[in-house]
């Protein structure tokens, strides 16, 4: 009597829905997608790719804006008694004691600026382009990892819920081996009433097991989706609410189209390769640029000492000093160029080829996310139906196996039924126990797949 009351209590809380008492505030669904969404693999490699979609639209800008350099530059040269003979026409000059000192200096700033560049130009609209699809395509990833990890979740909750469930009908079917045997002692029950009670204690025990590793299991495929060690999971909250709410499909499907991240990222990327397609013909077309350069201050500063010699003779007539220098202030410079690609050796042929490829990839992707996005959506909500009305009918079944197990207590306890009648009737409660706590998390997977297809929470 006592085990089956211990299996009414497990049966009520599942009704309830009460969470498993602990001491520490236990892990909500919600805090597991915020932890998924800060450590898992999956976010890191998204925000990478925002990184180097950042990466070209900066490059794309240094091609169309200006730039702009400061050089500054100091320089000298120092010789020391340079000898040899220097021609003076057809005669030989000897040449001694020539000494040099020299430096200069300068700085100032150079620039360049392509003010017309239509290739360029448009480079930098298809880069926006990318940007954008790259920031969606972040916000989409995030949502398939929200949705993984609300999938792994309810599946280490459903696996919490069965183990109980289990455990109690190991407790029950051990209870229940004792009483048989006792009977089978007094002679009130056959040796084949015994062995179908330790068979049932036997496979109870074994589906207890199994049950035990499975939450195991899924507490580490869990852990893994959050990007965390299985020894930080901690408690899990496993209450699975009663409430579902009630989807019009219309409306979800017309939220589908307009919030979906992959949509609109698919929308951008296919816009992003127009744009590419037309900056690679445009490369074709005449650029202009416009250079520049102003140097405030520019020194040049030179000594000379050198041997003096009668050009008759070639007799030595002593040395001769010149200092030599010279210095530019405000130096202003610039140039306007025009240039027209002529032939490049098939360049703009191939980056016209890529272009052109990346652009049939891009509206293929699209066109096939608007094609299944009806049939996916459809599929999601018969998943959500399915769950819900298993859920109707299993706390139907298991409210009629609780009434049943009742019914047949009071026949045993006067003697109109049998041990085994009574065995019967806690299985039958146990199994639709288990079936109401599946339906229970498949319906919580089931909206956690709806919100996804439909573009929410992302």
């Amino acid at each position: 009597m006592r085990s089956v009351v211990l299996l009414t209590f497990a049966v009520a809380a599942v009704l309830a829905a009460s969470p498993h008492a602990v001491a520490a505030a236990p892990m909500t669904a919600d805090e597991a997608v915020a932890i998924a969404l800060q450590k898992s693999g999956d976010i890191v490699r998204a925000d990478a790719s925002v990184l180097n979609a950042r990466s070209g639209l900066w490059g794309a800008y240094s091609f169309v804006m200006p730039s702009v350099t400061l050089q500054g530059s100091r320089g000298g040269d120092n010789t020391r008694d340079s000898r040899g003979f220097q021609a003076f026409g057809s005669a030989p000059i000897p040449n001694f004691s020539k000494d040099f000192v020299g430096y200069n200096g300068s700085w100032g700033l150079t620039g360049s600026w392509a003010i017309l560049d239509p290739s360029r130009i448009v480079g930098l609209s298809s880069a926006r382009a990318g940007m954008k699809a790259a920031e969606l395509g972040n916000k989409s990833s995030r949502a398939d990892v929200r949705l993984a990890a609300k999938v792994v979740f309810y599946n280490t909750v459903k696996a919490m819920h069965l183990a109980r469930v289990q455990a109690q009908a190991l407790k029950l079917a051990r209870d229940d081996e004792r009483r048989v045997r006792a009977l089978f002692e007094v002679g009130s029950v056959s040796k084949s009433d015994l062995l179908k009670a330790q068979v049932r204690t036997a496979s109870a025990q074994l589906d207890s097991t199994l049950a035990d590793h499975d939450v195991v299991t899924t507490r580490r495929l869990l852990a893994a989706q959050l990007g965390i060690q299985e020894g930080q999971l901690g408690e899990i909250d496993s209450t699975l609410s009663n409430e579902h709410p009630t989807l019009d499909p219309t409306g979800v499907l017309e939220e589908a189209r307009k919030n979906r991240p992959d949509i609109q990222a698919a929308e951008a990327s296919m816009k992003s390769a127009e744009l590419a397609l037309r900056s690679a013909h445009w490369a074709r077309l005449p650029s202009v640029i416009l250079q520049g350069a102003y140097t405030p201050n520019s020194v040049t500063s030179s000594n000379f000492t050198r041997g003096v010699f009668d050009v008759t003779n070639g007799a030595f007539l002593g040395e001769a000093h010149t200092d030599l220098s010279s210095k530019t202030k405000d130096d202003v410079r610039g140039s306007i160029a025009l240039t027209m690609p002529i032939f490049d050796g098939f360049a703009t042929d191939s980056r016209v080829a890529a272009a052109r490829g990346q652009l049939l990839n891009a509206k293929e992707t699209h066109d096939a996310l608007l094609r299944n996005l009806e049939a996916e959506v459809h599929q999601v909500l018969l998943s959500y139906q399915e769950a819900t009305e298993r859920e109707s009918l299993a706390r139907r079944a298991m409210e009629s196996a609780y009434e049943n197990m009742n019914l047949v207590q009071q026949k045993y306890n006067v003697g109109s039924a049998t041990i085994l009648d009574l065995i019967d009737a806690q299985v039958q409660l146990q199994r639709s126990a288990s079936e109401l706590v599946s339906a229970l998390a498949d319906i919580k997977v089931a909206e956690a797949a709806v919100d996804r297809v439909r573009g929410k929470a992302v």
